[in-house]
């Protein structure tokens, strides 16, 4: 546990080291940053086998000291942060083996991982961040090396403008978490965790500002991971290279907002009002970016919207309590969705084509990807056995027992259209009829995409009640009061939620592999509504109109009201000074005859008003 500050600072060296010799390692830059992020990923399993023997570790020390504030820095490990620790390394080392294929060809490959190294560093030192100012200040530089990846291809203006969405509507939600610890201060005198907890334990912070304080952490949360209505930034962002996607839009950054929620846990479930709006607000994003994800085209948007709903299941599980189970779900995400990332990259490699109209047949070009694929389909789909099918079984009963029925209801329909937009994809891109020519990608970027099926297929076993809730007991050892409920769910859910799965992959098959079901019935039948679902229920444009061209008008409105009436205003009074001015010069002219005939003037005034009132003033 002593040598935890190496895990993030050696993807730091990589990026120290890429960044003043790209001219000399140019393209050995792919091997320097994967030997430093394997080497990050092996010290985050030596910390992880370390917490199983040891337990909870901390240290801190002071940083700055005004007056009473004192403000530390330190690093801490206990169960939650652990495994993040692992996931975000695993993770980032396969990426970068993956990308050393993928990105071979680029001219900028080593700036590529150096931002990766960067990237790393910052999201490895958010985990692991003891207290509020340390976690928004690795939040803020996560934010910059999302839009410097994002924006990779800066020559492309679609990829320019999605880096400045992102950065800028992420920003939102930053305001919100910045208010959130300006506030726990105000009233905790603190900003360490463990102070904020106890001091909301023992009353010293009032429900409703418990509630405020809650609330306003979500919206941070609501920005970083993509949620209804701040999820319009991480589609665009997929103008990224595709192994970008995989590490920061599938895996690790977008996971952070459900992280920066679990970390906030006791303070979240002390407000029943807190704890509701993240309930709805999942289940509402779950839902409404899984009707999205049916009719997009591209393969990249696609996996960009299940990103969002998925998201929104694992917020789902927090609002209702289930602490483990969002948890449970956020680890097999990493893997099945970095792996279809991953695959999707593999087919862009292949194909050079990312639009899954114009794709077909590809299972028996590239058979390698395409089961790869199949697995991480199955996953996410939540087909029995496979990883997915355990950690949604796991939020639905939350919600179940929750007494949320209206919500249970929702992820149950997400579960199916999941299933559902999911083959569409893969029977569109890898069954049918052959159209163009595809080469299997090289090993590297293969193994990567096995060792992460792999973990797709697997990893659900690690909580199950079949053979052992192994990862719920772990979090129970966390430091922090965390309330654990036990989840007692009907035997019906996961019989439900399993043929509910079946039954969209069999209706993807009927209809994109089989045909016997027309594909293009909602296109066909119901031309408005796959309009509003194409065009992503017009979100994009609302926005449009009413904040970017909005504040185009107001700007125009308080421009002109500047120029013409307070600049008119201004030069009326101007004007008037001048005018005045100048009839003074006149009168002080400095000729004696002028003189003399005002004061001429003068006296025949003043006799002239005498004579009017009778001879003498009265």
């Amino acid at each position: 546990m002593g040598y935890v500050w190496l895990i993030p600072v050696l993807p730091l060296l990589s990026f120290l080291i890429i960044l003043f010799t790209r001219p000399v390692i140019y393209k050995k830059a792919g091997i320097v940053g994967t030997l430093f992020s394997g080497a990050a990923f092996v010290g985050s399993l030596v910390v992880l086998f370390s917490h199983f023997q040891t337990g909870n570790y901390l240290i801190e020390g002071n940083w700055l000291s005004i007056d009473a504030l004192t403000l530390t820095v330190g690093l801490e490990v206990n169960p939650l942060n652990a495994l993040m620790l692992v996931i975000v390394t695993l993770v980032s080392f396969l990426v970068h083996m993956y990308s050393i294929g993928y990105m071979e060809d680029d001219e900028r490959i080593a700036t590529f991982f150096g931002y990766l190294g960067l990237f790393t560093f910052s999201m490895t030192a958010l985990v692991l961040s003891p207290n509020l100012l340390q976690i928004y200040f690795f939040w803020e530089l996560v934010g910059v090396c999302s839009f410097l990846l994002v924006g990779f291809y800066f020559y492309k203006p679609e990829a320019k403008a999605a880096a400045k969405k992102a950065f800028i509507v992420t920003r939102i939600g930053d305001v919100g978490l910045l208010v959130a610890i300006f506030l726990l201060y105000w009233q905790t005198g603190t900003l360490e965790l463990d102070g904020i907890f106890a001091a909301a334990a023992s009353g010293d912070i009032t429900p409703t500002m418990i509630t405020i304080t809650a609330i306003l952490i979500f919206i941070g949360a609501v920005g970083k991971s993509g949620q209804f209505p701040l999820h319009t930034w991480l589609p665009d962002a997929m103008e990224g290279p595709t192994p970008v996607s995989a590490l920061i839009h599938a895996a690790t950054m977008v996971a952070a907002g459900v992280y920066l929620v679990a970390v906030m846990f006791p303070l979240f479930i002390a407000s029943e009002v807190a704890m509701t709006t993240v309930a709805i607000t999942g289940g509402g994003t779950a839902i409404f970016a899984a009707t999205i994800a049916l009719v997009q085209n591209d393969i990249k948007r696609i996996l960009a919207y299940s990103t969002i709903s998925q998201l929104g299941y694992m917020m789902l599980a927090l609002g209702t309590a289930g602490y483990t189970a969002a948890i449970f779900h956020l680890t097999t995400h990493a893997f099945f969705k970095a792996l279809l990332f991953l695959a999707a990259g593999s087919v862009i490699h292949a194909a050079h084509e990312q639009n899954i109209l114009k794709l077909g047949g590809l299972g028996k070009k590239i058979k390698g990807t395409a089961l790869l694929f199949l697995l991480g389909s199955l996953a996410l789909s939540g087909f029995p056995l496979f990883s997915g099918f355990f950690s949604k079984d796991e939020i639905l009963a939350s919600a179940f027992t929750d007494e949320r029925y209206i919500l249970f209801g929702l992820a149950l329909l997400t579960a199916f259209l999941t299933a559902l937009y999911m083959f569409r994809l893969y029977f569109l891109v890898f069954a049918g009829e052959e159209k163009g020519e595809a080469k299997e990608s090289p090993r590297t970027m293969l193994i990567p995409m096995a060792v992460l099926a792999g973990l797709a297929v697997l990893s659900g076993f690690i909580q199950t009640h079949w053979f052992g809730t192994f990862l719920g007991d772990w979090l129970e050892t966390t430091p922090y009061p965390v309330v654990f409920r036990a989840i007692e769910a009907p035997f019906w859910i996961p019989i439900l939620a399993s043929a509910l799965s079946i039954g969209g992959i069999a209706l993807a098959w009927l209809m994109y592999a089989k045909q016997s079901v027309p594909r293009n019935w909602l296109y066909g039948s119901l031309k408005e509504i796959h309009q509003v679902l194409y065009r992503k229920y017009y979100i994009d444009e609302i926005y449009d109109a009413v904040f970017v061209r909005g504040l185009f008008v107001f700007s125009y409105f308080w421009s002109y009201f500047d120029r013409f009436i307070v600049e008119g205003a201004a030069a009326a009074v101007r004007g008037v000074v001048t005018q005045l001015s100048k009839t003074g010069v006149k009168v002080q002219s400095g000729q004696v005859q002028t003189y003399g005939a005002v004061a001429f003037s003068g006296l025949v005034i003043v006799l002239l008003v005498i004579a009017a009132l009778g001879g003498y003033f009265q």
